[in-house]
């Protein structure tokens, strides 16, 4: 031992930095289980940080609602007035997609950073610090559930129903999407810890992923038509999220092919079908979701063994 400690002390005076390498001392299966008789304080946090983003605010959560809203009008302008997109009820086809990305992108986005953010906590209080890149997911299940209400009031004012019989995939879906954005933030909240450009890195992924998605393109039409005469579709399904998306738009606007109006050369408009949702039927969408969805089981299990294996540095990091 003293022999050690004279070693150690020499170390220190050569100016070496002395890096403690941490095993996790507990499995992912009990981590499962600490996550999950920590709920209450999982719940207690989402409702801490929903309060923080909206102190002192006159609105408050009805900014939850009217940011979405601002966005789809923007996004309704840009496309069907200024470039003319004749797509029936085109806002209710662009609303489904961002639906699903947006409760994806926040939860991922917001969650790489927050082990960062809340080093006070994670170096003074003892927890399953997972909770906190969860706890940012579940902020934006309560952000989805008031831009839910939103997409339920353009329904009713534009009169599209949405199809009834895919409500249980939508579901599974949203289920799945949580999932993968957990599985996301849980892993990257912790390697951001020890290089700090991975939140930056992020913001820049997700914006280009979110043009990898058909959420303001129609999937048929544009890329449907264009990679199956070559087999190449099943590159662009590459993309966890396309599935997610498309369910929700098969769910919410209902339509695979609608018939609508298209502007002819002499200004006259003739009724035109607009390819739109692939005509799969009802297990092909079940497949696709559910292997999404064990992906995300299996990526949620690699990020707890991820993150047990470096959060025992974290205190002389952050």
């Amino acid at each position: 031992m003293a022999a050690e400690a004279a070693g150690f002390s020499a170390r220190q005076a050569r100016g070496h930095k002395v890096t403690r390498v941490v095993s996790p001392t507990i499995s992912v299966r009990q981590r499962l289980r600490e996550i999950w008789l920590s709920r209450e304080l999982l719940v207690y946090l989402v409702r801490t940080e929903i309060k923080v983003k909206y102190k002192n605010s006159v609105l408050g959560l009805v900014w939850s609602m009217i940011a979405p809203a601002m966005t789809l009008a923007i996004y309704f302008i840009v496309f069907q007035v200024v470039l003319g997109n004749r797509q029936p009820n085109f806002v209710i086809f662009l609303f489904a997609g961002l639906l699903v990305w947006n409760l994806f992108q926040l939860g991922v986005q917001t969650g790489t950073g927050v082990i960062v953010n809340n080093a006070g906590i994670v170096k003074k209080v003892s927890f399953p610090r997972e909770i906190l890149a969860l706890a940012a997911v579940g902020s934006a299940c309560v952000f989805f559930f008031f831009q839910a209400c939103v997409m339920v009031i353009f329904l009713v004012v534009l009169h599209n129903a949405p199809d009834w019989h895919y409500i249980p995939l939508l579901l599974l879906a949203l289920f799945t999407a949580i999932v993968l954005a957990g599985a996301l933030a849980v892993l990257l909240s912790s390697i951001n810890v020890y290089l700090r450009d991975t939140q930056h890195l992020i913001e820049v992924i997700l914006t280009a992923w979110f043009w990898a998605c058909p959420i303001v393109y129609a999937f048929q039409q544009n890329i449907g038509t264009k990679l199956s005469p070559k087999g190449l579709l099943w590159v662009y399904f590459l993309n966890p999220v396309t599935p997610l998306v498309l369910t929700f738009q098969r769910c919410i606007y209902g339509h695979v092919s609608p018939v609508g109006l298209a502007r002819q050369l002499n200004g006259t408009y003739k009724p035109q079908k607009y390819l739109v949702l692939p005509s799969w039927g009802y297990l092909r969408y079940v497949e696709l979701d559910l292997g999404v969805l064990a992906i995300a089981l299996a990526l949620f299990v690699v990020a707890l063994a991820v993150f047990g294996r470096l959060e025992g540095n974290f205190a002389e990091e952050l």
